[in-house]
């Protein structure tokens, strides 16, 4: 299996009206049907955002800094891939899809341990059927360029 680096980005709105950017991975279809990945993990920054409930540019970078270092140690033999990265309403939440949970969690805390504590949240859910990258899969049909 070929992990693509391709990627589509999309507007949404959260249940406050705020804007949502979603930034979902395409091509990801032999992952589904290999029936590995069989749990997802969502990580949650919350962060002061401004007017729209966006990050500030310096934070933005230390959250695409912090996004780099998580998906190499992730990805590197294949034991999670990120899918989709949603960035609004004062959070950013990073979605993988993983091989276990557990071996996740020790990877996580490896790949963070140079980083000053962060604020984050870890929520994980069976999801052998990929719901979650299904249902933000449909917002491609409104990707802008």
């Amino acid at each position: 299996m070929r992990l693509s680096n391709e990627w589509f980005t999309a507007l949404s709105e959260n249940e406050s009206g705020q804007l949502v950017t979603v930034s979902g991975r395409d091509e990801l279809t032999e992952f589904i049907q290999s029936g590995k990945f069989k749990e997802r993990v969502e990580i949650t920054w919350k962060y002061e955002g401004d007017d729209k409930g966006m990050p500030s540019e310096a934070l933005a970078g230390k959250m695409e800094e912090v996004q780099e270092v998580l998906r190499k140690a992730m990805e590197k033999d294949k034991l999670s891939i990120l899918t989709g990265v949603y960035t609004g309403g004062e959070e950013r939440i990073w979605v993988y899809y993983t091989r276990t949970v557990r071996v996740f969690g020790e990877r996580l805390n490896e790949a963070l341990a140079p980083f000053e504590m962060l604020p984050l949240s870890i929520y994980t859910e069976v999801d052998p059927e990929w719901e979650e990258y299904l249902d933000m899969y449909e917002m491609k049909e409104w990707a802008i360029e």
